[in-house]
């Protein structure tokens, strides 16, 4: 496996996710990663370290440049809690939970963001702006109310289907109701 290649591909989503929805440091991004889909295995069966360290680095230079706060979705054995900085539990009040991810109990991309992070926490769920799931893991309960896929040039990433998210206000009202705003509207 060429994980630059992993890496260039992740950086594209990325690009394509920004482009449809500006990141900046307002943005929460939730990921969802399975590195043992990445690698061709089943979901949860075959974690790998390396891989999570190559999908990282594209995410974190993601945040140096836009500033976007960044949350990794862990597995089903933590309840699918995320690693998040402190900062960002504590300006969102999110509430923090205890336990360390580790590979068989949190994933090895949560468990290398909480290695590789400067204060993480983990908290048990979020309301993220926009989102990124690698492997099918499922982040849709981490989104905010009207999740609306995006498509990207990028299907996989490795061996794993890749979806894209972003998130848009409710719309209320009936037949009278408009929805955007104009001069003869005011």
């Amino acid at each position: 496996m060429n994980l630059s290649i992993e890496t260039t591909q992740v950086k594209r989503l990325i690009d394509d996710l920004n482009h449809a929805y500006k990141l900046t440091g307002e943005t929460l991004l939730v990921i969802g990663t399975s590195t043992s889909e990445v690698a061709g295995s089943h979901i949860g069966s075959n974690g790998s370290h390396e891989i999570a360290e190559a999908i990282f680095g594209a995410f974190a230079e993601a945040q140096e440049t836009t500033g976007v706060q960044l949350a990794f979705q862990c597995c089903e054995h933590l309840n699918r809690a995320l690693v998040v900085e402190r900062k960002t539990a504590l300006s969102r009040g999110y509430e923090i939970v205890h336990a360390v991810p580790v590979r068989k109990a949190g994933g090895a991309m949560a468990t290398y963001a909480f290695r590789t992070m400067k204060d993480p926490v983990l908290v048990e769920s979020i309301e993220a702006d926009v989102g990124i799931d690698i492997g099918n893991t499922l982040i849709g309960m981490h989104l905010k109310k009207v999740a609306v896929p995006l498509r990207s040039k990028v299907r996989m990433i490795g061996e794993a289907h890749v979806t894209l998210a972003i998130t848009r206000p409710k719309l209320i009202g009936g037949v009278r109701a408009i929805y955007e705003r104009t001069e003869e509207h005011e």
